[in-house]
C-alpha cells in the first residue's frame, strides 16, 4: 500500500496522520507491504499495537495516531 503523512509536532506530543491516498498535504513515504508498515509503526513508537493499526488503516484507508513523550527518568 502506498503511504502519505503527515506529522504535527507539539512540545509533549506527536500526531502522525497517515493516509493510503494521496493529499497535497501530506508528503509521500513510500509503499509497504504489511510487514514494512508493522516495521515503521514499531519505529515510531515501541508501545503500539502494530496488528491493530494495520487493520484500521486497511479498512479505513487513514490512520491518526497521537504518540505522547515519554518521561524520562
Amino acid at each position: 500500500m502506498k503511504i502519505w503523512t503527515q506529522i504535527t509536532e507539539g512540545k509533549k506530543h506527536k500526531i502522525v496522520r497517515f493516509n493510503c491516498e494521496e493529499h497535497s498535504d501530506m508528503n509521500y513515504v513510500g509503499e509497504f507491504d504489511d510487514t514494512a508498515f508493522k516495521e515503521y509503526l514499531q519505529k515510531l513508537d515501541g508501545s503500539i499495537d502494530v496488528e491493530k493499526n494495520l487493520k484500521l488503516i486497511k479498512y479505513y484507508g487513514y490512520l491518526h495516531l497521537f504518540l505522547s513523550e515519554k518521561k524520562q527518568h
